[in-house]
């Protein structure tokens, strides 16, 4: 016999439904396990590396530190920055005593040191030129082209009720 309509489904016995769920349940477990593995990977960073040495492997901190200083271009100011921490050996104690470097300016390369004496900062004037030969063999050739040698600041200015009106401070008695 023959019909011609469609054919009816057969509804789906307990063993079908029970293969149906259990595969469900497998593709759940699956995402589940999938979803765990790439969290565990983002907290511990990314996947990990291999038996060979790729850019993801552990390197030592002075590596990591010049490997950084090297990608950003800091190799200058970072080089005067370790003169300025060795600043009494390259100009000697007497002189690193009164006269401490302040800052660098990269774009016009000029270190400024602040002295606590006008006697200090004549002495370092004249020595400014053996200084600078002398900075540019320890860093390179150009570096450094002016040390720029700033005096001592004049006294504090105090504001106070024991001002007289009109006065310009300590400096107007003599002048």
């Amino acid at each position: 016999m023959s019909t011609d309509g469609p054919v009816p489904e057969k509804e789906p016995s307990g063993v079908d439904l029970a293969r149906v769920a259990l595969r469900a349940a497998k593709e759940a477990a699956r995402a589940r396990g999938e979803a765990a593995q790439q969290k565990k990977q983002a907290r511990r960073g990314g996947l990990r590396s291999g038996a060979r040495a790729d850019g993801r492997d552990p390197m030592a901190l002075g590596s990591a530190i010049n490997r950084l200083i090297t990608e950003r271009g800091w190799e200058t100011p970072a080089a005067v920055g370790g003169v300025m921490g060795r600043w009494p050996q390259i100009v000697g104690e007497d002189l690193a005593k009164h006269c401490v470097p302040q800052r660098y300016d990269e774009d016009e390369r000029v270190l400024v040191v602040q002295c606590d004496s006008t006697a200090w900062a004549t002495q370092l004037r004249h020595l400014a030129p053996a200084l600078v030969a002398r900075l540019n063999e320890d860093l390179g050739h150009g570096t450094v082209h002016l040390i720029k040698v700033l005096n001592p600041g004049g006294p504090v200015r105090r504001y106070g009720p024991l001002r007289a009106p009109g006065s310009t401070g300590p400096g107007d008695t003599y002048g």
